[in-house]
């Protein structure tokens, strides 16, 4: 977006600069980047193999499908075969644009998955976050209410399905943008916020909705039962 017009700039007058000063840059481009550090920019290091069990999943950040380079695909399946029968995880680090990353290399079926890891430093220290103790009994949670959490979990377990889940979100806000293009309304509306509701007795309301869920799953066994045996 150009600051002094606020109007939006091509994409083909866009170019990357690094700050040496303040206010001055040098332009660089992706050879630049490239011939910057030949080694680095070109490959994947592998430093180490871990199990996968000892990377929390906080670390992971984002993966990419990796393609086997023509004439290396002898080099990418054996790699991929013995991550598979060793069930290690490899880490790795990779350059991408003007930034190092941290990785893991997986086997999957038949691909080579590079997961982008976040570095320790990045990451917030769980001790500093407000959050509940340990102890239920200070909150007042019974032992009969986590009992009957427990069971809404095993009743509502499924195996997992990807495909069952999508963005609603973006469907209904891409409906929306629709709607109002076919009606004209480009410009923005000077629409008024609304004042954000109050929420008070989240637990309880959870509490209502677990008991109502198992005593509706108890009510229908019995009956379930009676048309099996008859």
């Amino acid at each position: 977006m150009n600051k002094a017009t606020g109007e939006e700039v091509p994409r083909e007058r866009i170019t990357r600069g690094l700050e040496y000063q303040k206010g001055r840059y040098v332009i660089v481009s992706d050879a630049d980047l490239r011939r910057a550090s030949p080694e680095r920019t070109q490959q994947i290091a592998i430093t180490s193999f871990v199990d996968p069990a000892e990377v929390e999943p906080e670390y992971y950040d984002r993966p990419y499908y990796l393609e086997a380079v023509p004439k290396q695909e002898k080099g990418y399946a054996l790699l991929r075969e013995t991550l598979r029968k060793t069930g290690k995880i490899a880490i790795a680090t990779v350059v991408i644009r003007t930034r190092q990353y941290l990785a893991a290399l997986t086997a999957e079926e038949e691909v080579l998955v590079l997961d982008l890891l976040r570095y320790p430093q990045e990451l917030r220290d769980p001790a500093k976050l407000h959050l509940p103790p340990r102890n239920l009994k200070s909150l007042g949670i019974s032992e009969k209410e986590l009992k009957m959490a427990e069971r809404l979990v095993e009743q509502m377990v499924e195996p997992w399905d990807p495909s069952k889940y999508r963005d609603e979100y973006r469907d209904e806000l891409t409906a929306f943008i629709r709607k109002r293009f076919k009606a004209g309304k480009i410009e923005e509306p000077e629409v008024e916020e609304p004042a954000p509701q109050k929420t008070k007795g989240k637990v309880i309301d959870i509490m209502s909705l677990l008991k109502q869920s198992v005593e509706k799953s108890e009510r229908a066994r019995p009956r379930a039962r009676a048309r099996k045996s008859a």
